[in-house]
């Protein structure tokens, strides 16, 4: 086992990955400090990088030019800051995700309507527990974890070997098996388990299974194979939704009941569906979802690239 260890060190010691070391390192430290601290420096680091990494502050102010167009230009820029302080703020909700203990992360998260969860997992036939791109998503993994027989997720491996390797062992302290995003088979597989499984669907999705769906009134590739499955599986499907708390004292964790007549025939409109509560949700902390993803791209030649200005990619 030693061998193993000492082995895996050897293989990321090479200079390319020292910003990983330097980065695993601050995650790790920064549980020392208070939660308040904890958040406070990572939202300083946030806004610098808010100010570095041009391109994807080009992809924030575009996505909410589209999504937020009543806002003025001045508001923009301030949800602007505050996203990318948010996107700070993450730091810190990977480091107690990975890293704290459950018991840690319980006593800083209120989770609403576990009886939802509870009810559904007693039907025996699994639960797709629908989840959007929040920036404290990390912290919500451990959060539930006790609430479910089985916690499984879809996994997309990252191209930094190190990174990856980091984000997987710290992501399996929660799950019990992570799976390729693009198998449907094992999907399936660990619904028919009974276990829960945390569905992700509300980025760019230009695959089979795909369609134009509006996100803020914007039409938008997204996936509709929501439909799909829950018709193979019979599982439920939960709306779970989650925010930092304004003050930064902790989170909060809304598990909401089964929509009425989900799913329906119509995988378009179920999707739809499904897309306008998240849009709802996203309005009450609208600085917390991850803008810097090109939300809108991928469409058909007639729309708009909204990304292609200022030669920006």
């Amino acid at each position: 086992m030693a061998i193993h260890k000492k082995s895996w060190l050897i293989k990321y010691w090479t200079p390319r990955y020292w910003p990983i070391w330097f980065l695993f390192g601050w995650l790790r430290t920064s549980l020392i400090l208070p939660l308040h601290w904890q958040i406070k420096i990572s939202k300083y680091i946030g806004r610098l990088l808010g100010r570095l990494l041009l391109k994807r502050r080009h992809i924030a102010k575009k996505n909410l030019e589209v999504c937020f167009p009543r806002l003025s230009i001045k508001e923009r820029g301030i949800l602007i800051e505050k996203h990318f302080e948010s996107m700070g703020a993450a730091f810190s909700e990977i480091a107690m995700g990975w890293f704290s203990s459950e018991e840690t992360v319980q006593k800083i998260v209120r989770i609403e309507g576990q009886e939802h969860l509870k009810k559904a997992l007693d039907k025996g036939k699994g639960v797709l527990l629908f989840c959007g791109h929040f920036t404290p998503l990390e912290i919500i993994y451990p959060a539930i974890k006790p609430l479910c027989p089985k916690l499984t997720a879809m996994y997309k491996p990252m191209r930094n070997k190190l990174a990856d390797e980091i984000m997987r062992r710290g992501r399996l302290r929660s799950f019990d098996e992570l799976f390729s995003k693009y198998s449907v088979k094992d999907l399936v597989k660990s619904l028919n388990s009974n276990s829960a499984v945390i569905y992700l669907t509300d980025q760019c999705y230009t695959g089979k299974n795909s369609a134009l769906v509006p996100f803020f009134g914007e039409p938008a590739m997204t996936s509709t194979a929501t439909t799909r499955l829950l018709k193979l599986s019979g599982a439920t499907l939960l709306r779970v939704f989650y925010k930092r708390i304004e003050d930064d004292s902790g989170y909060v964790i809304k598990i909401c009941p089964p929509l009425e007549n989900f799913p329906t025939d119509n995988p378009v409109e179920d999707t739809a569906t499904l897309m306008k509560e998240l849009e709802n949700y996203i309005r009450t902390c609208p600085e917390q979802y991850a803008w810097i993803h090109k939300r809108f791209k991928g469409r058909p030649e007639k729309y708009i690239d909204i990304y292609n200005q200022n030669n920006l990619n």
